[in-house]
């Protein structure tokens, strides 16, 4: 598949980089990855319209961090886009001076790229920080890293897909691997294997009891997945808390997808102690509707939604007192006898640090298969 870059381009003009302060310079940000793309039958936008929430003052997350957006010109034609992140949020929990880049896309040109990364490093050292790492698109909690193995499958649902050459070319410009993630593909099976059967049981012995949410109850439920989620995951790489207005800003979204039969708490006295949520995976309905919401892509959107075959566990958690507990087979346990009944085949299990052994051998302890891996850079200022 050939990107859209065009060969036919003057190369001998300059290479620019403008800052995006207005809604016709974010309505060129946006763009850029459909010509990019060019109708490649695996990109996944999200609606425009919902592009300019997310990169609007509406988003929550400009609220005490800064976000600056940038695209790259070789004459009046945009060949590329960047967003510099100065994340205080991160600065305060880890303290380790590092800022980031997010939202990169770039034709294969590596004049494009340094151009872009050299306003991002302008930017971060401007801030006061010595590191850059990304792409983060915003945070960890949201859009992370670049596919490196696993192209020939579409994304799931908040997972990226890239050109084959980003790779290359963003280490042609001076960044270098800090950390792959890692997503497994779980085929589903009538039946979970025995052992994951038999520790379940052993949990449910323990007086551990799963209950599932419920939309009426929905907000309550996702604050119970904020605690558990914040304390399950508090000493991971790069981990950012969720703060009480990401959650909400971001529930609004996922109430309107989300199937309440397989997103489940497990409770110990009462107590949330684990979280687990299959999102069914909207991305074929996006690449449907080709990032336009009109009569035609909403009737296509419709065929494509009662197709959703898979799913992505995008919710998950165990607080650390209750690990190696049971509490992740016994909610897998109880989500897998609804599953097989939503017409989703298969799970993926993402993303999963390269270097996080016990979720490895949970995702493997289940059935899952490794089948994409993603890469996050890094370069000292």
């Amino acid at each position: 598949m050939t990107y859209g870059a065009s060969k036919s381009l003057p190369t001998n003009l300059p290479i620019t980089i403008r800052q995006c302060f207005n809604k016709a310079d974010i309505e060129e940000f946006i763009e850029f990855p459909f010509r990019l793309y060019n109708s490649h039958p695996f990109f996944s936008p999200l609606l425009r319209r919902v592009q300019r929430v997310h990169f609007s003052a509406d988003n929550p997350f400009y609220k005490r961090n800064i976000v600056r957006f940038y695209v790259a010109k070789r004459g009046k034609r945009v060949v590329g886009r960047i967003a510099s992140i100065v994340n205080y949020n991160h600065l305060d929990y880890h303290r380790d001076s590092t800022g980031f880049f997010g939202f990169f896309e770039s034709e294969d040109d590596p004049e494009v790229a340094s151009a872009l990364l050299a306003q991002v490093e302008e930017d971060l050292k401007a801030a006061g920080l010595q590191r850059m790492l990304g792409p983060m698109s915003f945070s960890t909690n949201e859009v992370c890293g670049v596919l490196i193995e696993g192209f020939n499958e579409p994304p799931m649902l908040m997972m990226p897909y890239n050109p084959t050459y980003y790779d290359q070319l963003l280490i042609s410009v001076g960044l270098k691997k800090a950390k792959d993630l890692f997503a497994y593909i779980y085929e589903l099976q009538e039946h979970l294997p025995e052992k994951v059967c038999r520790v379940a049981d052993i949990a449910e012995r323990r007086g551990i009891k799963v209950r599932k949410i419920s939309k009426k109850g929905f907000m309550d439920d996702m604050r119970l997945f904020k605690q558990v989620y914040n304390s399950a995951w508090a000493s991971n790489w790069c981990f950012v808390p969720i703060t009480d207005e990401e959650l909400d800003f971001t529930a609004k979204e996922l109430k309107t997808i989300v199937n309440e039969d397989i997103v489940a708490i497990a409770e110990f006295h009462s107590r949330p102690i684990g979280f687990l949520g299959i999102i069914p995976d909207f991305n074929p309905v996006l690449r449907a509707m080709g990032g336009r919401l009109n009569p035609f892509t909403l009737i296509k959107a419709l065929y494509a939604a009662r197709k959703i075959s898979a799913g992505r566990l995008l919710l998950f958690g165990i607080v650390p007192q209750y690990r190696n507990k049971g509490v992740d087979a016994l909610l897998f346990r109880e989500v897998h006898k609804v599953l097989i009944k939503t017409g989703i085949k298969r799970v993926e299990f993402s993303w999963i640090l390269e270097d996080n052994i016990p979720t490895i051998n949970m995702a493997e302890f289940f059935g899952g298969v490794l089948y994409k891996k993603y890469r996050i850079y890094e370069k000292l200022l």
